[in-house]
C-alpha cells in the first residue's frame, strides 16, 4: 500500500464527537443508565446464568466496580506487582429489572462500556455472547428474550480475570464502565452509527459532512424523513438539512452536508464546540433522534516544521496515562476523571496518549470539553507474546473486530487526532509485523481516513524495523532513546515523526537523594543489580532514571529545540497501579509519573509548568528539615525572570540564571535551622518569591478540599488533601502519623492513599498512615441531599473537622 502524502491528507479538518457542557453524547429519551442494583459474587457458579438462580446472599452494588481494588496487597497475587499485586479471579453479575409492554414493535439492547475481561453475558438463560478484550465497548440485542409485565428480567454477566499475568499494568476486574439499556423504534440511527467530517475548513468557512446509518428491523420498508441541524453552544441553529428516504429491511445510508461562516475552531486552548443534532421522522412522528457534536479544526505534520493546529505551529505538550484512578482503581468516575485533567491542565499539557487500550468513553468527552488533543491507542499486543495471558490469545479470532469497534466508537471526538494501532510491538523485528501493520492499517482506512495512523516503535533502524518497513504508517513515533531523534531526518527522509514516549525518570514525591547533579541508573541494565533506597523510595530531583529513559531535563532541551519534533508524550502523567519499576514487592505502583497516586504534584511538575505555561512559576525545593550542617542541593524551577536569589536565614547566597538547555538553578548550603527563601527577578524588578520554614513537632491535622459542594447523584467526589503540620502550620515533612476518618451524613469513604509506592495498607479503608507529611480522602456523596460532615484524628494530634455541602 503507498503512503498517502501527510500534507495532502492532514490538512483537513477532524470534526467531531464530544460533550458540550451539560450534554450528553446521545440526547435521547430511550437510553437509560443501567448501573443500579446489581448483585455481585466474588468466584464461581456454572448455574448463575439461570434465570431461576437463587442469588439471594450476593452482595449489593452499583456498577462501575472494580473487584480487585477492594481486595489485599499479596506477594503471591497471580498478577504479580506488574499488575498490581492485588487479587483477580473470577466474579458474577446478576440484574434483574421489569418493563412495560411496548405499545409497538421495540427493540431492546444492552450497552456494556467496558467489562475487564473475559465477559459472558447472558438474558434470562439464553447466551448473548463474550467479549474477551477488557478495554472494549459492546452491545447485545435483548429483544427476543424478554418478559414484559409482571414478569422479572435477569442479566447475568460472568468476568473472568483469572489467567494471569494478563497485562504489564493494573487492569482491575469487574464491570468497571457504564452499562446502558437502549430502547428503539424499527427504524432507528445504527449504534455508532453517524461519522462526521470537515472536508474544507478555515477561519472564513467550514463545510461539514454527516454520513449517517438507518437500520430497518422490520420486513416492511419505511419511508423516513431525516432532518439535522448545527447548532452553537448557545442552542441556536447554524444550519439545516433534510432528506427523505425509503428504509428497506436492514441498513440505508445516506450523507447530509452543511456550511458555516466564521465558524469557532477547536483547539486545547479553546476547545469550541458544536452539535449536530439528527431527527428520523417516520409518517411526521419523531422516532429516533441522535445528538453528535462537532469541533472544528484542522492539522498538520511536516517532515521540517512539525505540528501545526489551526494553520499555526503548534508543540505538543503531553503525558501518557494508564486508565486506573488511584484509590479508586479501575471503576469508571468522571469527577476523578475530570480532577486528573485539571491537575494535568494547570501543568501545561495539551496532549493525551491512551496508554495501551481505548479509554472511557467520558474519558475521550471530557477531553474534547476540556481540550486535550488525543493519540487513541488500540493494542499493546498482536501475535507475539508480551503478557503470558495477553491478549496475543485472543488475536486471531478478535483483533478485526475490536479495532473496528474502536474506530466506530471514537472517530467523531476532535480531540482524537491520531490513531495508535500498536505499542512497542515485538513484530518489529518479525517480517510477520509487515502484513500485520497492513492489515490493521486497511481497517483504519476503511473507517476513517481524516487522521494519521502510526504504532509506538522502539526499533530506530529502517533497516530493522518491519512495522515502518509496511509503507503504511503515516506518522513514525518513537518510544525513549530521545538522542537518536536527532539522526531522524537523515534516516527517514521526507518522514514525519513524534516523541510518543519518553523519560521513564523516576521519583517519590517528597524524597531526595544527594547530590542531586549525579544521576542514578536503576537498574543500569535489565535485570542488573542496583544499590537503590532501604525504604524503596526514589529521588525527587531529576535525577534518577530507568536504564533505557533518560531525565526530563535531557529530553526536553532536544525536543524543544528542533522543529521537526512535533511534541513528546512523558512517561507518564500520573503515577498508576503496579509496574513498580525498579523495585520488588512491597512495591506495587510505579514511580514514573509527573504526579503521585494521590494526585500530588511532584516536583518536576513545577518545571514543566515554568516551560509550558505562562503562569509565573517559582518553585524552591527540597524542604528544610535535616541534620544540623548537613550538606543540602536546594533547586529552583522558575520562568518569567532572568535570575533566582537565595536566602538561608535571612543571608544571600548569591543570584542565579539558568544555563542553556538547563530548566533549573542549583545552591549547595550546609544546612541550619531557619528557613530559605527564593526571590526571582526580571530586569532587577522582584517578579516572585517562596519561603519555607524548618517544621517542628506534628502538632495538628489540615483538612483541604478541591470542592466543599457536590452533587448528590451517588457518584460524585471531594477530594480531601490531609496535611500534618506543626503548631505554627508549617508541613511536616517526615510525618508518618496514622490519620482515621471519620464521614458522617450524606456521604461515605471511596478510598484513602498516600502516594507512596510501597505501601500495603488497602485503598478502601477508614485510615491511613500520612508520607511525608500528607495524604489522601475521597469522599463520595449518597443520592440524597444534605451535608457531610468529615473528621480527621490521630494520636497525639489536634483533630481536624470540615462540612462539605452536596446538592
Amino acid at each position: 500500500m503507498m503512503k498517502q502524502n501527510l500534507r495532502q491528507i492532514f490538512f483537513l479538518s477532524l470534526m467531531i464527537i464530544t460533550v458540550l457542557t451539560g450534554c450528553q453524547q446521545r440526547q435521547i429519551a430511550d437510553r437509560q443508565n443501567f448501573d443500579k442494583d446489581w448483585k455481585f459474587m466474588l468466584g464461581d457458579d456454572s448455574l448463575a446464568f439461570q434465570a431461576g438462580y437463587d442469588d439471594g446472599s450476593w452482595r449489593k452494588l452499583n456498577v462501575p466496580h472494580d473487584w480487585s481494588i477492594e481486595g489485599e496487597f499479596s506477594a503471591d497475587a497471580p498478577s504479580t506487582t506488574e499488575g498490581g499485586a492485588l487479587p483477580t479471579g473470577i466474579g458474577w453479575y446478576r440484574k434483574s429489572f421489569r418493563l412495560e409492554k411496548p405499545t409497538s414493535d421495540k427493540h431492546f439492547y444492552i450497552d456494556f462500556d467496558g467489562v475487564f475481561c473475559n465477559s459472558e453475558v447472558w438474558i434470562n438463560g439464553h447466551f448473548l455472547g463474550k467479549r474477551p478484550y477488557g478495554y472494549i465497548s459492546f452491545r447485545y440485542d435483548l429483544t427476543p428474550y424478554l418478559a414484559y409485565g409482571e414478569s422479572e428480567n435477569i442479566l447475568a454477566v460472568r468476568v473472568d480475570n483469572s489467567a494471569q499475568p494478563a497485562s504489564r499494568w493494573y487492569t482491575g476486574s469487574g464491570i468497571y464502565r457504564h452499562v446502558w439499556l437502549v430502547e428503539k423504534n424499527p427504524v432507528h440511527l445504527v449504534h455508532w452509527g453517524t461519522f462526521v467530517t470537515t472536508p474544507e475548513v478555515s477561519e472564513k468557512l467550514a463545510k461539514v459532512k454527516l454520513d449517517i446509518q438507518l437500520e430497518n428491523t422490520d420486513t416492511l420498508q419505511q419511508d423516513v424523513l431525516v432532518k439535522s441541524s448545527v447548532l452553537d453552544s448557545q442552542g441556536t441553529v447554524l444550519a439545516k438539512a433534510e432528506s427523505t428516504l425509503t428504509a428497506t429491511n436492514g441498513i440505508s445510508s445516506l450523507t447530509q452536508n452543511f456550511e458555516l461562516n466564521n465558524p469557532a475552531l477547536w483547539s486545547p486552548e479553546n476547545p469550541n464546540l458544536y452539535l449536530v443534532k439528527t431527527e428520523v421522522f417516520k409518517e411526521g412522528k419523531l422516532v429516533d433522534e441522535y445528538s453528535t457534536p462537532l469541533g472544528l479544526r484542522w492539522f498538520e505534520f511536516t517532515p521540517d516544521k512539525g505540528f501545526s493546529l489551526n494553520g499555526k505551529p503548534y508543540k505538543l505538550h503531553g503525558v501518557n496515562q494508564h486508565h486506573d484512578l488511584g484509590a479508586l482503581g479501575a471503576a469508571v468516575n468522571t469527577r476523578a476523571m475530570e480532577r486528573q485533567l485539571e491537575i494535568l491542565k494547570e501543568m501545561g499539557v495539551n496532549g493525551i496518549r491512551m496508554a495501551h487500550n481505548p479509554p472511557a468513553p467520558e474519558l475521550l468527552h471530557l477531553c474534547d470539553k476540556m481540550g486535550f488533543l488525543v493519540i487513541n491507542e488500540a493494542f499493546d499486543e498482536w501475535k507475539k507474546t508480551k503478557a503470558k495471558k495477553g491478549y496475543h490469545l485472543y488475536w486471531d479470532e478478535w483483533h478485526i473486530r475490536d479495532l473496528e469497534d474502536m474506530i466506530l466508537r471514537d472517530r467523531n471526538h476532535p480531540s482524537i487526532f491520531v490513531w495508535s494501532i500498536g505499542n512497542e510491538i515485538p513484530e518489529q523485528f518479525d517480517t510477520t509485523g509487515i502484513r500485520i501493520t497492513r492489515e490493521l492499517a486497511d481497517i483504519v482506512k476503511s473507517l476513517d481516513t481524516t487522521r494519521p495512523i502510526t504504532a509506538a516503535l522502539t526499533e530506530t533502524d529502517p533497516e530493522k524495523n518491519n512495522l515502518y518497513k509496511s509503507g503504511v504508517l503515516d506518522l513514525l513515533s518513537f518510544n525513549y532513546k530521545h538522542e537518536e531523534y536527532l539522526k531522524f531526518p537523515d534516516r527517514y527522509p521526507g518522514e514525519c515523526m513524534l516523541a510518543s514516549e519518553n523519560m521513564s525518570a523516576l521519583s517519590t514525591r517528597g524524597h531526595y537523594d544527594f547530590p542531586s547533579d549525579s544521576v542514578r541508573i536503576w537498574p543500569p541494565a535489565y535485570n542488573a543489580p542496583f544499590d537503590g533506597n532501604p525504604d524503596l523510595t526514589a529521588s525527587s530531583f531529576d535525577n534518577c532514571i530507568a536504564y533505557w529513559g533518560a531525565t526530563h531535563e535531557d529530553t526536553w532541551a532536544v525536543v524543544k529545540n528542533n522543529d521537526f519534533i512535533p511534541g513528546m508524550f512523558i512517561w507518564s502523567g500520573f503515577d498508576y497501579i503496579g509496574e513498580p519499576l525498579p523495585y520488588p514487592y512491597p512495591a506495587r505502583s510505579s514511580y514514573l509519573g509527573i504526579i503521585d497516586l494521590c494526585g500530588f504534584p511532584k516536583d518536576v511538575y513545577y518545571m514543566y509548568q515554568s516551560e509550558w505555561t505562562d503562569k509565573t512559576v517559582l518553585h524552591l525545593f527540597p524542604h528544610w528539615n535535616w541534620t544540623e550542617g548537613q550538606t543540602v542541593d536546594l533547586w529552583a524551577y522558575y520562568n518569567n525572570a532572568d535570575e533566582v536569589e537565595l536566602f538561608v536565614n535571612g543571608v544571600s547566597q548569591g543570584r542565579k540564571s539558568k544555563e542553556k538547555d538547563q530548566f533549573h538553578v542549583m545552591w549547595r548550603v550546609p544546612f541550619h535551622a531557619g528557613s530559605i527563601r527564593a526571590v526571582s527577578y526580571k530586569n532587577g524588578e522582584q517578579v516572585a518569591e517562596q519561603e519555607i520554614h524548618t517544621a517542628g513537632q506534628a502538632a495538628k491535622i489540615e483538612l483541604i478540599a478541591d470542592r466543599n459542594n457536590i452533587k448528590a447523584d451517588g457518584s460524585d467526589l471531594s477530594f480531601i488533601t490531609v496535611k500534618v503540620t506543626d503548631k505554627d502550620g508549617n508541613r511536616v515533612p517526615d510525618a508518618a502519623n496514622l490519620i482515621n476518618f471519620n464521614v458522617d451524613g450524606e456521604g461515605f469513604v471511596a478510598g484513602v492513599d498516600n502516594g507512596y509506592q510501597a505501601s500495603t495498607e488497602p485503598f478502601k479503608a477508614n485510615y491511613r498512615e500520612v508520607f511525608n507529611g500528607m495524604c489522601l480522602l475521597i469522599v463520595q456523596s449518597t443520592e440524597k441531599a444534605g451535608s457531610i460532615k468529615v473528621t480527621a484524628s490521630s494520636e497525639g494530634l489536634k483533630a481536624e473537622t470540615l462540612e462539605l455541602t452536596s446538592k
